[in-house]
């Protein structure tokens, strides 16, 4: 068995300090305290008889600054179309955004801020901070957060819950693609470049264990997300002479790597995780290595997809944000904000929006399909709400620069392997 993975030391120290400052509260159980009735249906935490309040806890300056962009946009889009239905339970949807930066203190303070104010969170960037107020909202909060996050350490927690494989899983899925595409074989060593914490070490323990199962040696390079160039990491992972990469870490890492191995004559397949891409690499030096040789794994069709429901979407998409972009983050914030519009109408048939109401109303989404790929089960908040992975290659003549090479499916490793061991 892998030990879980931990939060890299600088970071834990960090956010226990926050915490230590801001994570008191005269409320002994907010969930409860703030119940009322309003048209015949149990409300509390924000939510009034014509709106439901809804935290948006993002990165619009940090690293995944384009990822938070794209997410929260989509999410506006969401509600926006959905009030213009008339709403969710005769109340209109009303996000409230907070832009962290990808900065420990920052994200906590910002989720204390809002945690009183609203129903639940349809929207956390960032592990590491999420995993940091885990416990808080597990024992006092108990109102449901759709992160966008994936780590395994995750997992367990009520209110908490993880759409999508985690990065675990989805590395095994990533690694078992090579396998089946023969680029890799028994015996070959990969390399393993991945961020220091929560994110990366979750990756690693998934690249592991598809290692040993496949009779593979990883080689691993650990990085900052402050590393932005990735020159040191190939040239030792040359040396060691490893046939394929694993990246587990955001697109400035991808854009880097990719281009300094194609730069020295490296030429092997890399794949990365769901967010270690970002369509405007495309256009920089390092887009045609991109398209050449390097895959993302995620749970979800890209935006580029010809399917219905993609299609819909990046039209949508386009109309109202016509400056902006298609990627990834358009997908990932629309399917996590129609999930949690999923639980929010379910709660209402039961006359129940509190936060109780919401978390027992996910509990009952066992196979939620909203046209992306991959149906979620939502019933065992022990487990992600996929196995699946759908393994994607760059084409900057596609929308959102991503088509799909492989359907969503899951190795037998991935459907083996226990999350976060």
């Amino acid at each position: 068995m892998k030990p879980r993975p931990r939060i890299c030391a600088a970071v834990v120290t960090a956010l226990a300090l926050t915490i230590g400052a801001a994570g008191c509260s005269s409320k002994a159980d907010k969930s409860d305290g703030a119940e009322k009735s309003s048209g015949g249906v149990k409300t509390g935490n924000g939510v009034t008889a014509t709106t439901i309040p809804l935290g948006v806890l993002t990165d619009l300056t940090g690293v995944y600054a384009s990822l938070g962009k794209s997410v929260t946009q989509a999410q506006q889009l969401w509600a926006k179309q959905t009030n213009d239905a008339g709403g969710i339970c005769n109340r209109k949807i009303a996000l409230t955004v907070r832009d962290h930066g990808y900065d420990p203190q920052k994200a906590v303070a910002a989720y204390t801020e809002l945690e009183p104010k609203v129903l639940g969170f349809v929207q956390f960037i960032g592990s590491p901070f999420v995993a940091a107020v885990k416990q808080r909202i597990d024992t006092q909060d108990k109102g449901l957060v759709l992160p966008q996050a994936w780590s395994a350490s995750l997992l367990g927690s009520p209110y908490i819950r993880v759409l999508g494989a985690t990065y675990d899983i989805e590395t095994i899925n990533a690694v078992e693609y090579l396998l089946s595409q023969k680029r890799i074989a028994k015996g070959d060593k990969i390399g393993h470049v991945y961020f220091e914490g929560d994110y990366g070490e979750n990756a690693l323990a998934g690249s592991k264990y598809a290692a040993e199962e496949a009779g593979l040696t990883v080689v691993e390079q650990k990085i900052k997300p402050t590393d932005n160039d990735m020159s040191a990491q190939v040239a030792a992972l040359k040396q060691a002479g490893v046939k394929a990469i694993v990246l587990s870490a955001g697109p400035r890492q991808a854009a880097s790597l990719v281009g300094v191995a194609a730069a020295v004559k490296f030429n092997i397949p890399i794949i990365g995780n769901n967010s270690a891409f970002a369509p405007q690499l495309l256009k920089t030096a390092a887009g045609p290595a991109l398209a050449k040789d390097y895959y993302v794994a995620a749970s979800t069709l890209p935006i580029g997809s010809t399917e219905p429901a993609p299609t819909k979407l990046a039209k949508e998409y386009t109309a109202a944000y016509p400056k902006d972009g298609l990627d990834n983050g358009v997908v990932a914030g629309w399917s996590a904000a129609t999930v949690y519009g999923e639980a929010l109408k379910k709660a209402c048939a039961a006359k129940d929006l509190t936060r109780a109401g919401i978390d027992k109303a996910l509990l009952t989404i066992t196979s939620y399909d909203n046209g992306f790929g991959i149906k979620h089960d939502l019933s065992d908040p022990k487990a992600p709400s996929t196995r699946e992975s759908v393994i994607m290659k760059p084409d900057l003549t596609v929308p959102g620069g991503l088509k799909v090479v492989q359907a969503a499916s899951a190795a037998k490793a991935a459907e083996d392997f226990t999350p976060g061991s």
